[in-house]
């Protein structure tokens, strides 16, 4: 969390160049919109704890899930290309968020190369991401891309210093169905799918992964 509110690696006086910025913390409810799509862009919000999924609204008025975020989760990149949020960002559990005020730490960055290049990572990951969940769609069965959903997850709960085996999934399946391109039924017979092959044990949101190996032979490449 340090690393993301406070990047790691940064001389003295860089140090204290960030404390002067004094970036916000905030309390965000279940349920509650952190920015609208079309708001202006001023801010990137590092995840300090909870979930939060990213959607677009569709021209026939539908909602399509982009993305779920975690604590350790950097949000808001999308405002970049144009000066606007293009997604909206909800709070699926009760979070907090450290808001960082994107232009002056720009000009920060601009003088420090070392947190420069902590922000070049940051929209690096957040691409690469993006790419990932392209191929995703695009090439796999649906046994396959909640697999790969599940693997992600665990590499991410893994990195974050948790249990890459058991966790519990803020999202509804319906949620999960947008973001993976599945109907709600499909996403619900998979995971029946799994659980009777031994590879999970699932008790509604609560999911333990039994046979992590053989979930990750469901699919042909691990998101990161």
């Amino acid at each position: 969390m340090r690393e993301l509110c406070l990047p790691a690696g940064l001389n003295g006086v860089t140090l204290e160049q960030l404390d002067g910025m004094k970036f916000a913390r905030r309390r965000v409810k279940a349920g509650e919109v952190l920015y609208h799509a079309g708001e202006k862009f001023g801010f990137i919000y590092a995840v300090r704890s909870g979930t939060f999924k990213t959607v677009i609204t569709l021209r026939d008025g539908r909602e399509q899930v982009t993305g779920f975020h975690l604590a350790g989760d950097v949000m808001g990149l999308d405002g970049l290309a144009n000066g606007k949020h293009a997604t909206v960002a909800i709070a699926l559990e009760d979070a907090e968020i450290c808001a960082i005020p994107y232009h002056q730490l720009a000009d920060l960055a601009a003088q420090h190369p070392s947190l420069h290049g902590a922000i070049a990572r940051l929209m690096s990951r957040e691409l690469v991401r993006e790419h990932e969940v392209m191929l995703l769609l695009a090439s796999m069965n649906a046994e396959e891309r909640l697999a790969a959903f599940l693997l992600n997850v665990s590499t991410r709960m893994r990195n974050r210093g948790y249990s890459a085996t058991e966790f519990h999934l803020r999202m509804s399946r319906a949620e999960i169905g947008s973001y993976l391109g599945m109907k709600l039924e499909t996403v619900s017979r998979t995971f029946s799918a799994f659980q009777q092959q031994g590879l999970l044990k699932v008790d509604k949101k609560h999911v333990r992964i039994l046979d992590l190996a053989a979930l990750a032979q469901r699919c042909e490449m691990r998101m990161q």
